[in-house]
């Protein structure tokens, strides 16, 4: 199969691939936790994951991951998610270090900040050749600002761009899809990552619940299978909606 993967390919790789399919998937996510059983950097590595599937399966490249730049006061389970510090005492961490104003810059300004960094990342993909940028926010809280640069670039930019989760285009298919750490996120990270889930971590009686994990519990439902019918299904459905951008 012919790589895919931007920052690993030479020149001629990636002229070769950009003029058949001008098309770049690009992943974006943080560092949050999502159970005791799975990576802290989920949402992005599947993102990744699902932006090298779409490359391989309908044409395009697949760029680096994007880890940092994201609000580290709103929408985060250790900062508006964790009451007792649970979550906090699980990673050896004090509850201090999650406190309100500890990123030294408030909400609004957080938001501003990492809104201008989409920007700039699609003006730069712009620049290197693309005619269509397909953003896949794998922390779903980042897709109102993926939303919010596709809107501020298009006012200049000359390529298409769009945004995405995934799971938000299958719910007609699969009703429960789109949670936190639960039956949909542990199985999707099961097909695509299967190295980086542990359910043995979780407790086995399942009257006891789960720490920062929300959604249809992973222990009895989640599976590979489930997530490769996912998978498959998300990935369809976005390179679809990235060639019909192409075409126009």
């Amino acid at each position: 199969m012919s790589k895919v993967r931007y920052e690993e390919m030479l020149p001629h790789e990636i002229v070769e691939a950009r003029t058949k399919c001008p098309i770049a998937y690009v992943p974006i996510g943080g560092l949050e936790w999502h159970g005791e059983h799975l990576a802290v950097g989920n949402d992005t590595v599947k993102a990744h994951a699902l932006a090298v599937r779409c490359a391989e399966v309908g044409g395009g490249l697949a760029m680096p991951a994007l880890f940092w730049g994201d609000n580290r006061e709103s929408n985060l389970m250790e900062t508006n998610h964790d009451p007792q510090g649970l979550i906090a005492e699980k990673m050896g961490l004090p509850r201090e270090n999650f406190a309100p104003g500890y990123m030294r810059k408030d909400a609004y300004e957080q938001d501003k900040s990492y809104v201008d960094l989409l920007v700039h990342i699609l003006r730069q993909l712009e620049s290197l050749g693309f005619k269509v940028i397909v953003i896949l926010a794998g922390h779903y809280p980042l897709l109102n600002h993926a939303r919010a640069a596709v809107e501020l670039y298009s006012l200049s930019g000359k390529a298409r761009a769009w945004a995405a989760t995934g799971y938000e285009l299958v719910r007609d298919v699969f009703p429960d899809a789109g949670d936190h750490a639960a039956k949909w996120e542990t199985s999707l990270l099961m097909a695509l990552r299967p190295e980086l889930v542990d359910l043995s971590r979780l407790p086995k009686d399942t009257s006891v619940p789960l720490i920062g994990v929300g959604g249809i519990d992973p222990r009895t439902e989640a599976s590979p299978e489930f997530g490769g019918k996912a998978v498959d299904e998300v990935v369809g459905r976005i390179v679809a909606e990235a060639q019909k951008l192409l075409k126009r």
